[in-house]
């Protein structure tokens, strides 16, 4: 019973020694920037700070766009995307190996029973030469119940269960990752592909504009009031918008069939109907650089990673110290018939603690231990790394969404003018004042300044969709500025004219 005693106090007081190897800290980033750098003149209201964490729930960030198509697509991709899917078996694993690993901070205990009936042969030797033997049958009964257990004196298998933690908790972040990287995948892909919409919609006009206005000159040719050069000129315009035209409509295939993958739909028998670009730019306050920390799932899985790496360096150091085990540890009867097998002389037990220390590997531990240190390192420079690319993202997408509004602004204005002077060229051609080359010239610019303004309103829902990327995803609280009114076609083109 002294013996029982001693060895349980043993147990505890090594179970309650602090972990060998070093404590986790979070390192400390000196560069870290205090604020964004903004373009002058920049609507303040525009980056507001924020305070998210990495705790808080993620919502549906794309719904502030209020595009049902958009919402669709996603929360399919959520559903079906195998990528998705092979990230939440990963994680799948890590969480069972996180058990795993816990399952030896217990004992393991076995058991079972050996029954057998044997025969002595009376030929076999014996202790002296006139011992007599006989042959005998013997019954043996002999439940028994074992356990093992590693003594955790130097907390070995709390640092193993410390990073076996930490990796599952980067598999979640990993995963959160994915679906964030997969949304924002699927919506930059459906806006690229609203944005050739607009492009194609604009051409098309254009496309019927030109044929009109060539019909128009193929007339006056026939009555020798065009030369052939003015109908050549027209032809050739007409054709070449034409193959921007079909370039377009092939760029927007691709598009369609990207979106039919990330959705896991089989490109053959996906299709999205023509539509527009959504009428609301959604404004997402932006945090502080520090708050990328705690916001952005890469980073959060980059720290979990640096801290299961730094439990590995106590793991690997504790192979310098000799490991307890309390074995071997049994209790069990052993009797040669069933009915004595529960009598008190029929108690079987043995209970012991070995303990093992390596003399001589080759260097192999102090390997491992420096394997395991070049291990933090490795993963400390990821860290950095990771948080350097979000800031550098993050500032990537809000200076271009800076910027794109600016260049909105004036190509607005141009396409204006522009509007105005084909506008007017137009009149003037009817009325024989100004030529087909002329007003030619003017289309091709206004074509040019057209689509343009289309590819900068698009780009700005990229950059939009970098930004909500680059902060780690959505909260709840995401203010939407207000929609912008999207001109209509006679806006752009100006009246129908040059009827027959």
């Amino acid at each position: 019973m002294k013996s029982k005693l001693a060895y349980c106090l043993i147990a505890l007081a090594c179970a309650g020694c602090a972990p060998i190897g070093p404590d986790y800290e979070r390192p400390a980033l000196a560069d870290m920037p205090d604020n964004w750098k903004t373009l002058p003149g920049a609507n303040p209201a525009m980056w507001k700070e924020a305070a998210p964490a990495d705790d808080l729930p993620k919502t549906k960030w794309w719904i502030a766009y209020d595009d049902a198509t958009l919402d669709e697509l996603i929360t399919q991709s959520l559903t079906n995307n195998f990528t998705l899917q092979a990230s939440i078996a990963r994680l799948d694993q890590a969480a069972a190996q996180s058990d795993a690993r816990g399952a030896a901070l217990f004992p393991t205990i076995t058991a079972g029973a050996v029954g057998t009936r044997t025969l002595t042969s009376a030929n076999r030797p014996g202790t002296t030469y006139d011992t007599i033997n006989y042959q005998t049958v013997q019954n043996e009964f002999r439940p028994v119940a074992q356990m093992s257990y590693e003594i955790d004196w130097l907390g070995k298998v709390r640092r193993d269960v410390e990073a076996a933690r930490n990796t599952a908790e980067q598999a979640v972040a990993d995963t959160e990752n994915v679906k964030l990287l997969l949304s924002a995948q699927v919506a930059s892909s459906y806006f690229l592909l609203r944005q050739y919409d607009e492009e194609i919609r604009v051409l098309t006009i254009v496309v019927g504009l030109q044929e009109k206005l060539r019909t128009i000159i193929e007339k006056r040719y026939a009555e020798g009031a065009a030369g052939r050069t003015e109908l050549s000129q027209q032809s050739a315009l007409t054709e070449t918008t034409g193959a921007q035209l079909e370039i377009l409509k092939s760029q927007r295939n691709l598009q369609e069939n990207l979106l039919a993958t990330l959705t896991g739909t089989p490109a053959a028998s996906f299709k999205i109907a023509s539509g527009r670009l959504p009428t609301s730019m959604p404004a997402f306050p932006v945090s502080l650089p520090s708050s990328l920390l705690e916001r952005r799932p890469d980073i959060a899985a980059a720290e979990r990673a640096m801290v299961a790496a730094n439990a590995q360096i106590g793991v690997a150091k504790a192979a310098f110290f000799p490991s307890l085990l309390v074995a071997p540890a049994f209790i069990g009867s052993d009797s040669t018939g069933v009915t004595t097998l529960l009598n008190t002389p029929s108690l079987i037990w043995a209970i012991g603690l070995s303990a093992t220390q390596t003399i001589f590997d080759a260097g192999r531990t102090s390997a491992n231990y420096r394997f395991a240190k070049a291990g933090y390192s490795l993963t400390l420079a990821n860290y950095k790394q990771s948080i350097l690319v979000a800031i550098q993202e993050t500032q990537d997408a809000m200076s271009n969404l800076q910027q794109y509004d600016r260049a909105r602004v004036k190509q607005d204005d141009g396409v204006k003018n522009y509007n105005k002077a084909y506008q007017t060229s137009l009149i003037r051609y009817e009325a024989g004042l100004d030529n087909a080359q002329t007003l030619a010239l003017i289309q091709q610019t206004q074509l040019n300044a057209l689509r343009v303004k289309w590819q900068i309103h698009g780009n700005q829902f990229l950059a939009n969709v970098a930004l909500i990327k680059a902060l780690g995803g959505g909260w709840d609280g995401m203010p939407k500025a207000p929609a912008p009114r999207m001109p209509t076609d006679e806006e752009i083109f100006g009246p129908a004219r040059g009827g027959d």
